[in-house]
C-alpha cells in the first residue's frame, strides 16, 4: 500500500470506534462551548437581580422562599453561592442570571448543559440550576433539598415533565455531575454519567431561555426552614458549560 493511502486509512480509522462484532460506529467530536461561565465576569452574569417578581424583588415570600436577593460578590461571584441569615428573618442569598447581562447568553433547542456541583449539607438550602424568560420557559437542571438527601428534582416546566431522581451517589456535601440536553422532543438527564431521564416532551423547535444558578433558602410550607442554630449556607458549582451542536 502506498503512503498516500495509508495515510487515509489512517485518518479514517482514527475516527472510529469499535462497536462489537459488527463493526464500527462514528464517534462524535467533543462540541465546543457557547457558553462557559465565568462566575466573577460582572458583564457575563448579572447578580441578585429579582427576575419573575412584579416589584423587582429582592424577596419572594409567595415561593416558599425566604430570599433576600444580594449584589455582594462573596454571596456568588467565585461559583461558591451562600447565604447568611438576617435580623429580620429573611436571608441574604447569592443568585446570578445572564438575563440583564452585557453577554445576554440564551441556552436553546438542542444546546447540552453539563455542571459539576457540591450539594450543601443544612436543612433548609436550596440550591438549583435552572432556565427563565418572560415569565416562563422554566426548565429544572436540577433542585435540591438535603432534607431528602438521595434526591435530585429534575423538571421541564415548560411542557409539564418531571421525576423524582434517587440516587446512592447524592448526599449532602456530594459532588455531582450533571448533564442536560434540551431537546425539540425530549428533554433528556444525566447523573454522573448515567442517563436518568428522557421527557419526551421536550422544548419545542424555538425555545430559548437565560440561565440561572442561586441559592435559595426554604421558608417552611414544602420543605423544613433552616434549623434555629443555623445561620450560614452554600453550595459550589466548579464548571458550567453550555455545547450548541
Amino acid at each position: 500500500m502506498d503512503s498516500e493511502k495509508l495515510g487515509w486509512l489512517r485518518r479514517l480509522t482514527s475516527r472510529l470506534a469499535p462497536a462489537g462484532a459488527g463493526g464500527a460506529v462514528a464517534v462524535r467530536p467533543r462540541l465546543a462551548p457557547a457558553f462557559t461561565a465565568d462566575f466573577s465576569s460582572p458583564t457575563q452574569w448579572v447578580a441578585g437581580r429579582s427576575w419573575a417578581y412584579p416589584d423587582g424583588g429582592p424577596t419572594n415570600p409567595g415561593d416558599n422562599k425566604l430570599d433576600h436577593l444580594v449584589d455582594d460578590p462573596a454571596y456568588s461571584r467565585s461559583g461558591v453561592f451562600r447565604a447568611k441569615r438576617r435580623p429580620d428573618g429573611n436571608w441574604n442569598t447569592g443568585l446570578l442570571t445572564t438575563e440583564g447581562s452585557d453577554e445576554g447568553f440564551m441556552v436553546r433547542t438542542g444546546d447540552i448543559l453539563e455542571a459539576r456541583v457540591r450539594l450543601p449539607v443544612e436543612t433548609g438550602a436550596w440550591p438549583a440550576i435552572w432556565t427563565w424568560r418572560d415569565g416562563g420557559q422554566e426548565i429544572d437542571v436540577f433542585e435540591y433539598h438535603p432534607d431528602n438527601p438521595d434526591l435530585l428534582e429534575l423538571s421541564n416546566h415548560v411542557r409539564q415533565a418531571h421525576r423524582y431522581h434517587r440516587d446512592p451517589s447524592v448526599r449532602p456535601g456530594a459532588w455531582v455531575d450533571l448533564k442536560v440536553e434540551f431537546g425539540r422532543r425530549s428533554v433528556v438527564w444525566w447523573v454522573n454519567g448515567a442517563r436518568v431521564f428522557a421527557d419526551r416532551a421536550g422544548v419545542g423547535r424555538s425555545w430559548r431561555a437565560y440561565l440561572i444558578v442561586n441559592l435559595s433558602v426554604c421558608a417552611g410550607r414544602y420543605h423544613p426552614a433552616p434549623r434555629p442554630g443555623v445561620t450560614e449556607m452554600e453550595y459550589e458549582v466548579s464548571r458550567l458549560s453550555v455545547y450548541r451542536p
